[in-house]
């Protein structure tokens, strides 16, 4: 991407974005072997990083965006810096955690793996994941989701390919044998207004903004939706997550 979309109006991206399981962190602390330090990197608003606080003496999260972390979710144990992925600024073998979420497919991967290798205590975890596409009533998927997402495809970053694959080993150049993982998913129950609030964060639909026939074309599937049911009527999402984790060796 020429820029970053997701420093844009950070406030709304905090407020739209749904939360990750409570099962997810679970089987992630199951994992670690030692809880003093965590890092949770291109943090965003920091939402897993304030969800693994309890779990850990002390976590730090990460990200290039200063706006982004100005907004960050507050808790005694979480300290923000506005660090790279790549140059995170840590001592050497002194992490027991390294966490990413919704983030992986941007980083430059032969800085960032020896970088994780740097920072890490021997045994230590990582894990990475993050949700493509999301599910609705038929209604929404068909009316909603499906003409949206094709308005804008052509201004998605294929960077974001790599999460739809699934974050396959060999196209993040992953260097640790993977886990096999549980299947995870968010379920979440929002209002109409709430799932386009959502849809509004995707870096595509931002980058789509310039263009003024895709925009128009947003505009009248939006329209059409609300036509057919009230902004404020809840309806049942689900997004399945892809999740690639394993330990890091010395």
């Amino acid at each position: 991407m020429n820029r970053n979309t997701f420093s844009e109006k950070p406030h709304n991206y905090v407020d739209a974005r749904p939360q990750y399981p409570d099962e997810l962190y679970q089987w992630i602390v199951e994992h670690c072997s030692h809880r003093d330090l965590a890092w949770d990197c291109a943090t965003g608003n920091g939402q897993a990083a304030v969800s693994l606080s309890p779990y850990f003496k002390s976590v730090v999260a990460t990200d290039i965006s200063e706006e982004q972390i100005s907004h960050g979710m507050q808790r005694e144990n979480v300290q923000y810096l506005t660090r790279t992925a790549e140059n995170s600024g840590f001592d050497d073998g002194s992490v027991d955690l390294i966490s990413v979420a919704q983030a992986l497919h941007w980083f430059d991967y032969s800085k960032f793996w020896p970088e994780v290798i740097r920072v890490a205590q021997p045994g230590s975890l990582f894990c990475a994941w993050g949700y493509a596409w999301m599910e609705s009533t038929p209604l929404v998927d068909q009316k909603l989701i499906a003409p949206f997402k094709a308005v804008i495809e052509p201004h998605w970053a294929s960077n974001n390919k790599l999460l739809w694959d699934g974050y396959r080993p060999e196209d993040i150049q992953f260097p640790f044998t993977p886990l096999k993982t549980p299947k995870f998913e968010i379920e979440i129950k929002w209002t109409l207004d709430q799932l386009l609030q959502y849809m509004m964060t995707w870096s595509a639909y931002k980058i789509c903004q310039k263009d003024e026939e895709s925009v128009s074309a947003l505009n009248r599937i939006v329209s059409e939706i609300t036509d057919l049911m009230p902004r404020e009527e809840r309806v049942q999402v689900r997004m399945p997550l892809t999740v690639i984790a394993g330990y890091i060796k010395a």
